[in-house]
């Protein structure tokens, strides 16, 4: 099975239901399966060996996915923020290709030799019933074909190119939802960007649900809000900056969101703070934390609403600390902690999180990733608590080394985030001469509170140690973020390793 018949099963069984953009006036299964079919014979005209996307969110993702798939092409969706080296690097690596864009200053940067413009427009016309220029190829994509390709951000050394089979992706939507189960009334409101796993994820298990997709072309908390409201929007998905921004437009507003129903979040750290104030917010809402990569082809493991409610009404610290879980294993998924030796790691000690099953893809262009008996060691750094809840730690990467002591980041920011006056806080490990690694924290305080570093290393130390609190702590309006929400400790590393150098040592 392959993703064109994803599409082929949805126009057959529910040809009428509309599928992509507004109640009135949206796609229908059918005419998004027509679209699809017309951009494949695009595709195969223009001699393409892969289908390239540059630009924001619109009706012509899916087109352009299925397309690909009708065609048996590789998707790769790609970032329309990267800069001009990065953007013909990956160019060259996808050249003779058919790239779709959505703009004239985008056209005239892709242009060149071995690839071919196609515009939004073009993708997005009418196609009648009896266009006898829709001739596509037969589609007959082989499962072990290569459906998707996702790069990596590129912003250190050439972008690595994730590659996603036909069966990784089928295998993931089968095992998640059950075909045309949606009803009619319900949307899902996607504002991540088409090159994120979960903006590829959500078409495919939305088409296949039948739930009507809604986009935003790039995420602004007032825009969700207000598309959220238009489009009487039942499920969405958002990454934690996101839902803060989104609460606060809430609040301003004094509105409740009403048709929403479902509410899934992953793609990073969720403050427990945020959380909390999201179901206080919205009580009538079920959250879902879900926890997935690129390579899996979205979620292995997830923290439904049940757990939620139970784990904030729960009085005990263990209970309670589940909000801070990514949940359980899905079925189809296995997970395991390994240590440094390799060996399954006891309850409750960290470790590397490997992950298996059929969905797991593991790979990168030109190299597998995945152990002799299909494990993937994802540089996820977590534990496993007795009732089999995935708790993660960051990336292995991101470890910080103080003497011979690997201290966790996320422990550290847990604490510093339960402070009161702490809205955020990204910690890192920065050179020091003596330690070989300090703690190092950028802080920002949450509106209207004060405090100051001294107070913030008394209340690290009274909860943690002395060699797990902060050595240095900046204080900053906001974290830097990617646009697809993630975290740029990179970026906050190198500034603080500077601030590090211009300080004497706070910490003995």
């Amino acid at each position: 099975m392959n993703l064109s018949m994803l599409l082929d099963m949805a126009a057959d069984g529910a040809g009428d239901r509309v599928v992509v953009g507004p109640r009135q006036g949206g796609l229908s299964a059918a005419q998004l399966w027509r679209r699809a079919h017309h951009a494949a014979t695009l595709f195969d005209r223009a001699g393409a060996k892969h289908v390239g996307f540059l630009d924001v969110n619109s009706e012509a993702v899916p087109v352009a996915l299925f397309g690909a798939a009708i065609a048996n092409l590789p998707f790769a969706p790609v970032s329309y923020r990267l800069d001009d080296d990065h953007l013909d690097e990956i160019l060259d690596r996808l050249a003779p290709a058919a790239v779709v864009v959505g703009s004239e200053e985008v056209h005239r940067a892709v242009e060149r030799d071995g690839i071919a413009v196609i515009t939004r427009d073009v993708l997005s016309r009418v196609v009648d019933d009896d266009d006898q220029s829709t001739t596509p190829p037969a589609s007959d994509a082989d499962p072990d074909a290569v459906a998707v390709m996702l790069f990596t951000s590129g912003t250190t050394g050439a972008a690595k190119a994730a590659l996603l089979r036909h069966r990784h992706l089928v295998s993931y939507v089968i095992s998640s939802v059950e075909f045309m189960s949606a009803h009619e009334d319900e949307a899902q409101l996607v504002s991540v960007p088409p090159y994120h796993i979960a903006g590829v994820s959500t078409i495919l298990t939305s088409i296949y649900s039948g739930r009507r997709i809604v986009y935003l072309p790039t995420f602004d908390a007032e825009s969700w809000v207000t598309a959220a409201m238009t489009e009487r929007i039942s499920h969405a998905m958002v990454v934690p900056t996101m839902l803060g921004r989104i609460l606060d437009v809430l609040e301003m507003r004094d509105a409740r969101l009403p048709s929403l129903c479902h509410l899934s979040y992953g793609g990073g750290r969720m403050p427990m703070e945020v959380i909390e104030r999201a179901m206080e917010l919205l009580p009538h809402v079920d959250f879902v934390n879900a926890y997935g990569l690129t390579e899996t082809s979205s979620t292995v493991a997830l923290l439904g609403p049940e757990e939620h409610r139970a784990a904030r009404a729960s009085e005990s610290d263990s209970g309670r600390a589940r909000l801070r879980s990514v949940g359980r294993p899905l079925p189809s998924v296995e997970v395991e902690i390994r240590n440094a030796d390799g060996a399954v790691a006891p309850v409750g000690e960290r470790g590397e999180v490997y992950v298996r099953g059929e969905q797991v893809a593991g790979e990168y262009l030109g190299r597998s990733l995945l152990t002799e008996d299909g494990w993937f060691p994802t540089n996820d750094a977590g534990y496993l608590d007795e009732g089999g809840f995935l708790y993660l730690d960051g990336r292995l990467d991101d470890v910080i080394v103080r003497g011979a002591e690997n201290l966790s980041p996320g422990e550290i920011e847990d604490v510093l985030t339960e402070h009161a006056a702490v809205a955020a806080a990204c910690v890192v490990g920065v050179p020091d001469a003596q330690w070989g690694e300090a703690v190092a924290a950028a802080v920002v305080r949450a509106a209207g509170a004060q405090t100051d570093e001294a107070e913030l290393r008394s209340w690290v130390r009274a909860r943690l140690r002395s060699t797990k609190t902060p050595d240095v702590i900046e204080f900053r309006d906001e974290l830097p973020y990617n646009e697809s929400g993630k975290l740029l400790r990179r970026v906050v590393r190198h500034e603080l390793a500077q601030l590090k150098e211009s300080r004497p040592s706070q910490i003995p």
